[in-house]
């Protein structure tokens, strides 16, 4: 059984939370926030013995937790995951795991070099559709992939300089904030040395200086063709598109799929769905695959987001919102 404690009592940390329940290889013992008033509701509502509610952030090694899941604001991240790692905790941190290419660097030199266990939040990642998706690619069912179009937006109508997603101290921003899901996804597509090139970049700055949309059009070794949008202004389909030689996979719900979801396989003289099952939701799913990772101290896991991918994803961030200055 692997012992969890949580760093910030935000949205996530709730997700976190009730979806443990779903899982039998992980218990959380304990919680860390610098709001006390945050502290005493979550405690009490998940049951968290008073002597494991920690105001403040480092204090939460008193307790006998194996791993934490970071959940704090983004600007936080790189400090507390350094902090945990140094005091030999297993780590699962929300995306992004930092602001930008350099604190990667630092945390993949580090983490290499203690040689423990990371893994980055894309929760996608360890449902089983994202292993259907490779298998389908693999197999050559829609033959060789040429193009992938990847996109997640919505609008928000009033910029607020004071919420996360538009307060540029804090690490926000489209691209930021959810530009690692296409960019995520184009990864699952790259062999071992295979690299994502950016040719060209649009998008806008918002008056509080971040990104609020963003387009990044590139491609991987030159072969297969990237388009890729985030987007705070505008509502996107939230969707994926794959397209091959024979016909393409259109993935609907990429981001959080459901229980049961499906893909969309249309072939030169054919179309079906493919159903996909899975018996927890796309947060205990997460939970009950990394814990088992942790618990052999593995490092490596399929399509888990270690600290090599995470650093990798961390470079074509960096540059996209760079390349829009």
């Amino acid at each position: 059984m692997l012992k969890w404690g949580l760093i910030g009592l935000g949205n996530m940390a709730n997700h976190f939370a009730k979806s443990i329940s779903e899982v039998d290889n992980s218990e959380l013992i304990a919680i860390s926030s610098s709001s006390k008033k945050k502290l005493d509701k979550f405690g009490q509502n998940f049951s968290i013995k008073i002597n494991n509610r920690f105001n403040n952030y480092l204090d939460i090694l008193n307790s006998n937790v194996d791993a934490v899941y970071i959940s704090t604001l983004n600007n936080n991240h790189a400090a507390l995951i350094e902090f945990l790692i140094k005091n030999n905790k297993k780590v699962l941190c929300e995306k992004p795991f930092v602001i930008n290419y350099q604190e990667a660097e630092n945390l993949n030199r580090l983490i290499k070099s203690k040689d423990n266990n990371f893994f980055e939040a894309i929760a996608y990642r360890s449902h089983p559709q994202t292993e259907e998706i490779i298998s389908l690619i693999n197999n050559g069912t829609i033959g060789d992939i040429y193009k992938i179009e990847s996109t997640f937006g919505f609008q928000i109508k009033k910029i607020n300089p004071k919420s996360r997603l538009f307060n540029k101290d804090v690490g926000g921003g489209a691209i930021l904030d959810i530009g690692c899901y296409p960019v995520s996804f184009a990864f699952l597509f790259c062999g071992k040395n295979d690299e994502i090139k950016i040719n060209k970049v649009s998008g806008n700055i918002c008056k509080t200086g971040v990104d609020n949309h963003a387009e990044l059009f590139g491609s991987i070794n030159d072969k297969i063709e990237l388009d890729l949008k985030v987007s705070f202004q505008k509502n996107f389909k939230n969707s994926c598109k794959i397209y091959g030689s024979k016909g393409n996979l259109n993935i609907t719900s990429p981001w959080l799929p459901e229980k049961k979801t499906y893909l969309e396989v249309n072939l030169d003289n054919s179309y079906y769905k493919k159903f996909i099952m899975c018996n927890k939701n796309v947060y205990a799913q997460q939970i009950g695959v990394i814990s088992d990772k942790f618990l052999s101290n593995e490092t490596n896991y399929k399509n888990l987001v270690n600290i090599s991918q995470s650093t990798k994803i961390s470079k074509i961030l960096t540059n996209w919102r760079n390349m829009l200055d």
